[in-house]
C-alpha cells in the first residue's frame, strides 16, 4: 500500500492481504500473513535489530548519500547493531529477466482487469488501449510513445517457457541466492538502502532523470520492501528503503515506524506555482 504513515500503510496491509481465488500467486501466503500489523508498531523497534547496508546503492547523489550517513548514524544511536557493508551477490545477475516478466505480467493481468468491468468497458485489452492510442496520438502520446505497451502485447501467456524460466531464473537469484544470502550470511534482520535519487523536474524532451535506486531487489525477488521519509532535498523528500526476506512484513513495519518516529521528517505536501531552485 501507499500511505502517509507506517502506521496506515500497516493498517491497510491487514486489509489487503489473504488468499485471493482470482489471484494464484496469493496461496503462498496462507497462514502467513495477518489481518492486523499495528500490532508490530514498536516505537523502540530499532533497539537490538541487525541492519545490513547495501552500499551498491550509494553514490548516485551526494546529498542522498548525507542523508543516509545521517539516518545510519540516528539508527545505531536508537540501539541498532549495524552492518555495514552489506553486499547482495547476485544483485546484477538477472539482466532482461525482470523485464521479461513484467511485460508477460501487465499484459495477462492488465486484461484480466480490463473484462472484469463488464461489457460498458470503453476498452477491453490491452491490444484496444494500442489502438486508441495511436488513434488519438496527437492528443495521447505529444511527447513519448507507447513501446512498453507494443513490447507487452506481443508476449504470450504466462503458460509460456519464456516466461517461466525468466521467472525461475529472477526467483533463484534473487531470493536464495540474493537477498537470503546476504541475510542468512550476516544474520541480519533487514537491508537498508537509500530509496532513490533525489526527485528531477519533468522533461518533455529528454524523459526522466533516473539516477538510480534500491527497489529492484526485492520486487524481483517478490519480497517486502517498505520506504520511508529521511529527509529532503530541494524541498523534495529522499526516502529510505527496509527490506528483507519473505514474509519479513512484521519485521520491516516494526523497525520502518521505529525510524520514522525518531526522526519524523515527513512533510505534508504543497503545490508550487513554479520549481524552486
Amino acid at each position: 500500500p501507499m500511505a502517509r504513515t507506517v502506521r496506515d500503510a500497516a493498517i491497510l496491509l491487514g486489509a489487503l492481504t489473504g488468499v485471493d481465488p482470482r489471484d494464484p500467486a496469493t496461496i503462498a501466503s496462507e497462514g502467513k500473513s495477518s489481518t492486523d500489523y499495528t500490532k508490530f508498531l514498536d516505537p523502540n523497534g530499532l533497539g537490538g535489530a541487525r541492519l545490513g547496508v547495501a552500499r551498491k546503492f550509494f553514490g548516485f547523489h551526494s546529498d542522498v548519500d548525507k542523508l543516509m550517513e545521517d539516518a545510519i548514524g540516528e539508527m545505531k544511536r536508537r540501539g541498532a547493531e549495524v552492518i555495514d557493508p552489506v553486499e547482495i551477490p547476485t544483485e546484477k545477475d538477472y539482466g532482461e529477466n525482470e523485464l521479461t516478466v513484467l511485460l508477460y505480467e501487465f499484459k495477462t493481468d492488465l486484461n484480466a482487469y480490463l473484462q472484469s468491468l463488464g461489457p460498458k468497458a470503453p476498452v477491453k485489452s490491452l491490444a484496444e488501449i494500442i489502438e486508441f492510442n495511436e488513434k488519438h496520438g496527437e492528443k495521447e502520446m505529444p511527447y513519448f510513445g507507447q513501446e512498453l505497451f507494443i513490447k507487452a502485447e506481443a508476449k504470450g501467456s504466462l503458460a509460456s517457457r519464456e516466461y517461466l524460466d525468466a521467472l525461475e531464473k529472477n526467483h533463484r537469484l534473487l531470493r536464495e541466492q540474493g537477498i537470503d544470502a546476504a541475510i542468512n550470511q550476516h544474520r541480519l534482520d533487514a537491508i537498508l538502502a537509500p530509496t532513490g535519487g533525489p526527485a528531477w523536474l519533468t522533461d518533455l524532451i529528454n524523459g526522466d532523470h533516473f539516477l538510480g535506486g534500491s527497489s529492484g531487489p526485492a520486487a524481483v525477488a517478490g519480497y517486502p520492501n517498505i520506504t520511508v521519509p529521511a529527509g529532503t532535498v530541494r524541498g523534495l523528500p529522499v526516502g529510505i528503503s527496509f527490506f528483507g526476506r519473505a514474509w519479513s512484513e512484521p519485521t520491516l513495519i516494526k523497525v520502518a515506524y521505529a525510524y520514522e518516529q525518531t526522526t519524523r521528517f515527513r512533510r505534508p505536501p504543497k503545490f508550487l506555482p513554479s520549481v524552486e531552485l
